[in-house]
């Protein structure tokens, strides 16, 4: 199968470079061409714009920053992708949202298969990231190779919509355990522990967490450089709350750390790193988080 893939920046680029890696066909478009120019040098065809992808592609996987441009994309794709045709969505969207955009696109012909990974960039670079899919069964069974090249694990969560849930359900997760990260490490750094040896003991211990193991090391560099936005984690966040009041559930630690996220954003700006957070009591406290041998980046 040939495949396009739309939206090359911190995420999107390592999925597509998995793509051509495992041998798939790809032709890969981005609004920054220096992104699509590092892929063709992988061996990706290169399109100017969507629409140069006609006759290119049979499927198309993109990885875009919001709903928004998710809809923009799909109505171009509807112009010229041929009946039966897959888009597959490695983006975070709201279940309401991939229902909604799921239902234009079988107007046009397109069959959508909800694919958000969760696990971090660098797992996404290292084509072990874990891919959570939602959609028809047949669907699924069609696009595994491709799934299984970008992702080390791979989950099909049932209909269109259940991946959505439980993306926001990890991400969730994940905030709260940045922010309660944040706290531990804090803790052994007033209580004069060295934050090296705090953080081994910490992981090997049933406190531990993926962030801990992943992000911990980045605040202790001074980094912080994830390749995540406060932007997009309170986009998250508040697909988690709006999840909550749907279901019934009261989700007091999500809300409060949602209102963490805001002043997060609010004094480091919506690009900043979303683990900065964490910077937030490291000023307030004037005491740094940080330690020697943390790398800069996870590799």
């Amino acid at each position: 199968m040939r495949y396009g893939y739309v939206g090359l920046g911190n995420l999107g680029g390592h999925l597509a470079a998995s793509l051509i890696r495992a041998g798939h066909q790809v032709t890969v478009y981005d609004r920054d061409p220096a992104q699509a120019e590092r892929l063709a040098a992988m061996g990706a065809g290169v399109a100017h714009s969507v629409m140069e992808m006609e006759g290119r592609v049979d499927h198309v996987f993109t990885c875009l920053p919001k709903p928004a441009a998710s809809e923009a994309v799909l109505a171009e794709l509807m112009t010229f992708l041929p009946p039966g045709a897959t888009w597959i969505e490695n983006s975070t969207l709201g279940r309401d949202d991939v229902l909604r955009l799921a239902g234009l696109a079988r107007v046009g012909g397109v069959r959508m298969l909800e694919a958000p990974v969760t696990g971090g960039v660098h797992l996404a670079a290292r084509g072990e990231i874990t891919v959570l899919a939602g959609g028809d069964a047949d669907l699924y069974e069609m696009h595994r190779p491709a799934l299984e090249a970008i992702g080390s694990r791979i989950f099909h969560m049932g209909p269109l919509g259940s991946a959505a849930v439980i993306k926001v359900i990890t991400n969730m997760l994940a905030f709260i355990h940045l922010v309660a990260d944040g706290e531990a490490l804090m803790l052994a750094a007033r209580g004069g522990l060295d934050l090296k040896t705090a953080w081994e003991a910490i992981a090997a211990s049933s406190g531990s967490s993926f962030v801990h193991e992943t992000e911990g090391q980045l605040i202790l560099n001074g980094s912080y450089d994830v390749a995540f936005t406060m932007d997009l984690a309170l986009k998250d966040l508040g697909f988690a709350l709006g999840f909550g009041r749907e279901f019934g559930v009261p989700l007091d630690l999500a809300s409060a750390v949602t209102q963490t996220f805001l002043r997060g954003r609010a004094v480091y700006g919506g690009a900043a790193q979303s683990t900065q957070i964490v910077k937030l009591l490291e000023d307030a406290l004037q005491t740094p988080l940080r330690a020697g041998g943390f790398p800069e980046k996870l590799a």
